[in-house]
């Protein structure tokens, strides 16, 4: 190996190669989804892979949408694509296609092929197609129709277009070779009947090509260099080649295949994910607990942190997982120094400071971020009324437990001392109220007389804070039971969503819009949800935990 291809991958390997030896003059990718679905975190891969070596050789990038198969196809799901791939900062520029721009091409290159005696039309049932392939280890069988008259053919395809048959009642078959090991090369089907509104199209066509027939078409009229794609279609690669080579294209696309991005712990799939919205397990393909690049975003993900994933994730050719651990570690390192730190009690109790004087408040100067003095300061209300988070007191505390009981001493985070004195409790027995008294010389956080405490707990002033529904999330998948039941369906893990309804922020909080995420001291990560958010109702999602088990 070369040294200037020391560090690429096997993809910029080749493509190196191919300029070298001057099969393209230039580099042209694309990123070619089917509208049937919102997009999620393995597309993304595919986006930046794609998007990147374009960029990487000067080239161009195209957005191109997929949209043979009118049954599955939607506008709403091409509207949310186009914004998943803008938020990650993939430019297409002028280059936004549509196959189904190329419909009256693909059926001419059809045409083309019953001429030249290289496709047939077939009454064949899909029962009855399923019986004459054959199997892994014994070869196909010819459909009777196989040696149709080109004239016939012609004809039947046309009556096809023109809408004389029902659906299924016909098909038009690629006639290469039903022996052949590779199954999708016995005469695969390039053509069927629907009558379906296209979403682009209309009810002009009756008829519409198949993925494999129409993929390599839409690449070679748009003069793509490199078709990457992943590896399940590996297989699909000779019919690509056969296509393209028959219709006679000059310089025809190169296939290049990629291993596919598997996440451990998570849901990609497009079936299941929309079992999920259908049953309302989930509120939509936004909803924060998917992967999808919707979910992603609600969810406070970053288009840097989602792009320094997919980074280190690498490009091969050999199927692998990568840790949804390092998808947190990628959000961690994207925001910890560009956030402003903020305090916010979920699950509050109130703190009592007795010889607080009772009118009085005082403002605290606080920095936003002690690893980005950048971010500046902010002033924090302080008054005898209090909010505390219920697991920093213990009645009865284990050893070692450093945080507030009665008789126990404790920093209130850039206030002051203060000693626990007493609690009260419901009838139920539950913890309502604790009572402590401060020490005046200690503002800041430190005493003259050099004490020390251990316990550092966080605080917000009841007379400013301003309350909020939090939202903490885990896995959807109950991963200790397995992704999936027996039957197929997913396992959902029932605390995948703990909604917080009492919560208290600290004032700096107003204002904030869809998006805006910050550090809650100790809490973590969180971002203003985009779909339930209102500045009555203020709603926030945690992104991430502050703590981390993945090491880079």
């Amino acid at each position: 190996m070369s040294e200037e291809n020391i560090g690429k991958n096997f993809i910029e390997n080749e493509i190196d190669n191919d300029l070298k030896e001057g099969k393209y003059k230039e580099v042209c990718t694309r990123f070619p989804p089917e509208p049937n679905g919102y997009l999620h975190i393995g597309h993304a891969k595919s986006i930046l892979l794609n998007y990147g070596l374009a960029k990487e050789y000067n080239g161009t990038f195209h957005m191109r949408f997929d949209d043979t198969n009118p049954t599955k196809e939607k506008t709403e799901f091409v509207d949310s694509i186009l914004e998943d791939i803008r938020w990650l900062g993939a430019d297409w520029g002028e280059h936004l296609y549509y196959a189904s721009d190329y419909f009256d091409q693909m059926y001419e290159a059809a045409v083309k092929l019953i001429k030249k005696g290289k496709a047939y039309v077939s009454s064949l049932s899909a029962e009855q197609m399923r019986e004459y392939r054959g199997t892994l280890t014994e070869p196909g069988r010819d459909d009777p129709d196989r040696e149709r008259p080109m004239e016939e053919s012609l004809a039947l395809f046309n009556d096809m277009k023109d809408g004389k048959f029902s659906d299924g009642e016909y098909t038009l078959r690629a006639k290469i070779d039903m022996s052949s090991p590779n199954i999708n090369m016995r005469d695969p089907i390039i053509y069927r009947i629907a009558h379906m509104t296209h979403h682009n199209t209309g009810d002009k066509w009756c008829i519409y090509p198949m993925y494999d027939f129409a993929h390599p078409i839409e690449d070679a009229i748009e003069g793509i260099s490199h078709s990457i794609c992943t590896l399940e279609f590996e297989d699909h690669r000779p019919l690509y080649n056969w296509v393209v080579q028959e219709l006679e294209y000059e310089n025809p696309p190169r296939q290049i295949e990629f291993a596919k991005m598997y996440l451990t712990g998570v849901i990609t799939g497009k079936r299941y994910i929309k079992k999920l919205v259908e049953d309302g397990t989930v509120d939509g393909w936004d909803d924060p607990r998917l992967v999808s690049i919707a979910g992603l975003r609600r969810r406070g993900f970053t288009p840097e942190s989602i792009r320094r994933f997919i980074e280190l994730s690498g490009v091969s050719k050999s199927n692998s997982s990568s840790d949804y651990a390092m998808l947190e570690y990628c959000i961690r390192e994207d925001l910890k120094a560009s956030r402003k730190r903020l305090m916010a009690v979920l699950d509050p109790v109130e703190l009592i400071i007795d010889n607080y004087p009772e009118e009085q408040t005082e403002e605290l100067t606080v920095s936003n971020n002690l690893e980005n003095q950048e971010l500046g300061e902010r002033k924090v209300v302080f008054s005898k009324r209090l909010w505390i988070e219920r697991n920093d007191f213990m009645i009865t505390p284990p050893r070692k437990y450093f945080r507030m009981f009665v008789g126990n001493e404790v920093r209130l985070m850039n206030a002051y001392l203060v000693k626990c004195t007493s609690y009260e409790t419901d009838e139920t027995g539950k913890v309502i109220r604790v009572h402590c008294e401060y020490d005046p010389e200690t503002r800041g956080g430190n005493a003259p007389d050099g004490r020390k405490v251990k316990g550092t707990i966080h605080w917000v002033d009841q007379g400013s804070a301003i309350p909020a529904e939090v939202r903490l999330y885990e896995n959807i998948v109950d991963e200790e039971a397995g992704v999936y039941n027996e039957d197929g369906s997913v396992n959902v893990n029932p605390n995948s969503l703990v909604v917080m309804d009492g919560a208290f922020v600290e004032k700096d909080i107003k204002g904030s819009k869809a998006y805006d995420s910050f550090q809650f001291v100790r809490n973590g990560f969180f971002v203003v949800d985009s779909k339930d958010s209102t500045e009555e109702h203020p709603v926030f999602n945690r992104i991430v935990s502050l703590k981390s088990s993945f090491k880079l």
